[in-house]
């Protein structure tokens, strides 16, 4: 059997995806509220919608050069709104009730086994943070899930400027705990934003790839958060 390897002393995880899932999802969320809006577009619809709004969103802060403030993350999801609804009259109405939805703690779930890896992790010894595609919203969810009480750093997108997998982005993680990149480990579910933004900034990084086999884009993947805490392959 292969030895344990070490984690490094610092562990940052992305927000969305990894830590955090939204419950009920987006596509149900979004399709309730535009009912109370006014709008006649089933779930199936909004579902397909809001991911095709969400891609040329993406694009656009890709054409940015992955540039962002707080001015735009608001902007971004206005508009995505804008492009779910096109038979609602209000649309600012429907825009508000979805972002402050977004912001409660109680639209977000962690998987079970979430807060225990944490906490063991912490209890290690390690230093707890996330890095996220988000914005001011996320500090309201990490202080208020009991899950992410371990978390002690918090790096944000909006409030840095830059948003994966921009290497500033990394950077700035390493800039706050006062460590080289090599002594940091990041843990994401997304190939591009989270697994090769951490290895091209010389970061250490984990794919949580709970539904891919032995064709996920990454040489270290795990598929779930605890096994983290048995990790027996060699982190790169």
């Amino acid at each position: 059997m292969p030895p344990y390897y070490h984690l490094p002393p610092v562990v940052f995880f992305d927000a969305v995806g990894t830590l955090l899932h939204p419950e009920p999802p987006p596509a149900a969320v979004y399709a309730a509220v535009g009912r109370r809006c006014g709008s006649r577009l089933d779930e199936a619809v909004v579902r397909v919608r809001f991911r095709a709004a969400f891609h040329r969103q993406e694009e656009a802060d890709r054409a940015a050069d992955l540039r962002t403030n707080e001015a735009r993350e608001v902007a971004r999801w206005r508009t995505i709104v804008r492009e779910v609804f096109d038979d609602v009259t209000d649309i600012e109405r429907c825009f508000r009730e979805l972002y402050a939805h977004f912001a409660r703690p109680d639209a977000w779930c962690c998987k079970p086994g979430t807060a225990e890896v944490l906490a063991a992790l912490a209890a290690r010894g390690h230093i707890l943070g996330v890095a996220s595609n988000f914005d001011h919203r996320l500090r309201g969810l990490v202080e208020n899930i009991p899950a992410m009480q371990p978390i002690r750093r918090l790096v944000i997108s909006s409030e840095i400027g830059w948003r994966k997998p921009a290497r500033a982005f990394f950077a700035t993680i390493c800039q706050q705990v006062a460590l080289p990149p090599e002594q940091v480990l990041y843990v994401g579910d997304d190939p591009v934003n989270d697994y090769a933004g951490a290895r091209t900034a010389g970061m250490q990084a984990v794919l949580l790839a709970p539904d891919e086999g032995d064709s996920a884009p990454a040489q270290v993947r795990i598929k779930s958060l605890r096994d983290l805490l048995n990790l027996r392959s060699r982190l790169l």
